[in-house]
């Protein structure tokens, strides 16, 4: 284990990996509980769309992955807002535009300029001091928007309409999120890989909803998931050779399986399979 901390490389790749972690399962606990665990994914398409088009216009794959992903984020906000009614469909045509451009873009780039397979699967072993710097930044603003806004920011998640009659700056808090998870995909392509990022938001979650009680429980119980996901998978992919990205995703979706068969109980059986626990319980301390 202290063989591969040996090397600097390994450590930003294992502090970077880390706190992605941390990063991917908070925001995802929101995005999770309003029903929007693919936002990530969809993201993720735009995202491409912003590297292939700063490749060919000689950017930052990184600043223009960012760039893309923040427009795309808050014009789908706007317009989910407007469309409540049909918010899948809108979603579905935002994330395909942006992987047409990816293509077009891409066509247009005769001289290359980008990595196709890490930018699509990660490079953690290429994560830099800058980009290191960059990702606890975003870290650090993550957790503190949290921390100050958690408790509008639960009521909004569970009940959007309620929270917007009581005065709450809805619009804004919407914008904040979508901005934080935008810029969460964007830097996170490093770590796992654009097609592989919204798995990191949505699978500790998951394992955090098979076995906490309440709402709190689940963003802290996600975020050690997410933790011993990021710490099994760089641990096994090192010894085994094998892609992190890849290796991560799939560590997490072990215990996903292994969660499920803990926090199964009969009582949950009487739970109709369209609504989680954890949404009922907030939903009627909300009522009461």
């Amino acid at each position: 284990m202290l063989e591969m901390l040996e090397m600097e490389f390994m450590q930003r790749a294992w502090l970077a990996g880390l706190i992605m972690a941390v990063i991917c399962p908070l925001i995802g606990s929101f995005l999770v509980l309003r029903r929007q665990s693919l936002i990530g994914d969809g993201l993720g398409h735009i995202a491409f769309a912003g590297v292939a088009g700063g490749a060919l216009w000689g950017y930052s794959p990184v600043l223009s992955a960012a760039a893309a992903t923040i427009i795309g984020a808050l014009a789908i906000e706007k317009v989910r807002t407007r469309l409540s009614d049909v918010s899948d469909m809108v979603l579905a045509i935002f994330f395909y535009s942006g992987m047409g451009l990816a293509v077009i873009f891409t066509g247009l780039n005769k001289d290359g300029g980008f990595n196709l397979g890490s930018i699509l699967f990660g490079s953690l072993m290429t994560v830099s001091s800058k980009d290191l710097l960059i990702v606890t930044a975003l870290g650090c603003c993550t957790v503190l928007f949290v921390m100050l806004f958690y408790r509008p920011l639960q009521y909004l998640t569970f009940d959007e309409v309620s929270a917007k009659v009581s005065g709450l700056p809805v619009e804004q808090l919407n914008l904040l999120l979508a901005l934080l998870t935008a810029l969460t995909v964007a830097l996170s392509m490093r770590i796992v890989g654009l097609l592989l990022v919204s798995a990191m938001m949505v699978i500790p979650v998951a394992c955090a909803l098979q076995t906490a009680r309440s709402f709190a429980a689940t963003i802290m119980q996600s975020m050690l998931y997410g933790l011993l996901t990021v710490f099994l998978g760089l641990t096994i992919s090192y010894y085994a050779n094998l892609a992190p990205g890849g290796t991560i995703v799939l560590t997490g979706t072990a215990l996903f399986l292994l969660s499920n068969a803990v926090g199964s109980k009969p009582a949950a059986k009487q739970t109709a399979p369209h609504r989680c626990r954890i949404c009922e319980e907030e939903e009627k301390n909300h009522e009461g």
